[in-house]
């Protein structure tokens, strides 16, 4: 489908159109049979990205997501039916401003009198552990956002993003090449430990469309999103499609944060990895069934087969 031009077509403002998510947010939407105007904000309007969608028919607009630029932000969102927001905390890596930003969006939806508005939240790993593991800022931050969202009166729909299939790959500190040329791949969880893998920029948006245009969901629902699986599977099914051999191991949380290489970040980062292990990335919650989908999303299988793995193995 070509995105409508059509005054009478909803307008739907795309936050970081230029991103993994906005992007998946924008491609679903254009494959739908529904009508829409589109309105991507991003920083940079000169991004391959961003050329792409304009020459696609979305209206590119040059923003900065501050809370100093609000006022730029609001002219943004004039005339918005439908937004969706998200926010970059490995951008600053500060939890305060997260919230904040997080909390303006919501505040200028709301001024725009959107119809939905849709956020990228997450779950507080904080609040389900009691406090225990209390350092995964961009975990809580988006929770308490989702929160101030709910309690603002903006029609909100909450779209959680699962577990990146991309993640394994970006994360030096857990594939490691040994001496003899076989790999490890270190966390500090037991293999068992289930994470909702999803493809960002493949799938991402098929929740996001379903938030808007099934029924069944809409204003007031929460939308999980990936396919269960552990990191043991994870591991095997790699090892299998790069013809490598890779073995899980895990690790001590003192081992874990050492070979991150990261002092300051490592406890972050095993704090999450615990977290997930004892109380799930969802806390319990039911990720959304493939039927409320417009198409079947990716499985781990289905992005290795997709992804030049080998690239990856050095």
């Amino acid at each position: 489908m070509t995105i409508s031009q059509d005054p009478s077509a909803p307008l739907v403002v795309l936050v970081g159109i230029t991103g993994l998510q906005g992007g998946s947010v924008a491609r679903a939407l254009i494959d739908s049979d529904k009508p829409y105007r589109i309105r991507g904000l991003t920083r940079d309007a000169n991004k391959p990205a961003a050329r792409t969608f304009a020459a696609q028919g979305v209206q590119i607009v040059s923003v900065s997501l501050t809370v100093d630029n609000a006022a730029n932000v609001r002219k943004a969102f004039d005339g918005a039916d439908i937004a969706f927001a998200v926010t970059n905390f490995n951008e600053h890596m500060d939890k305060q401003r997260e919230i904040s930003e997080g909390k303006m969006l919501v505040d200028t939806a709301k001024a725009a009198g959107v119809k939905l508005f849709i956020w990228s939240g997450l779950e507080s790993l904080s609040a389900l552990s009691g406090g225990k593991f209390s350092r995964v800022g961009f975990f809580d931050a988006k929770r308490e956002v989702t929160e101030y969202a709910k309690d603002s009166g903006v029609p909100t729909s909450v779209v959680e993003a699962g577990y990146y299939a991309t993640n394994i790959f970006e994360a030096p500190y857990a594939l490691k090449k040994q001496p003899d040329g076989s790999y490890v791949f270190g966390m500090p969880v037991p293999a068992n430990t289930q994470v909702p893998v999803i493809d960002v920029a493949h799938d991402y948006g098929l929740y996001v469309r379903a938030a808007i245009e099934n029924p069944a969901l809409g204003p007031g629902s929460e939308v999980l999103s990936g396919k269960l699986i552990s990191f043991g599977e994870l591991v095997e099914t790699l090892s299998q499609v790069s013809v490598k051999k890779i073995t899980y191991l895990e690790l001590d949380r003192e081992a874990f944060i050492e070979a991150t290489g990261m002092p300051d970040y490592g406890p972050m980062l095993s704090d999450m990895f615990e977290a997930f292990a004892i109380h799930g990335y969802y806390g319990g919650k039911a990720i959304a069934a493939e039927s409320l989908l417009p198409r079947k999303p990716r499985s781990w299988s289905d992005f290795l087969a997709a992804t030049p793995v080998q690239d990856f193995f050095h």
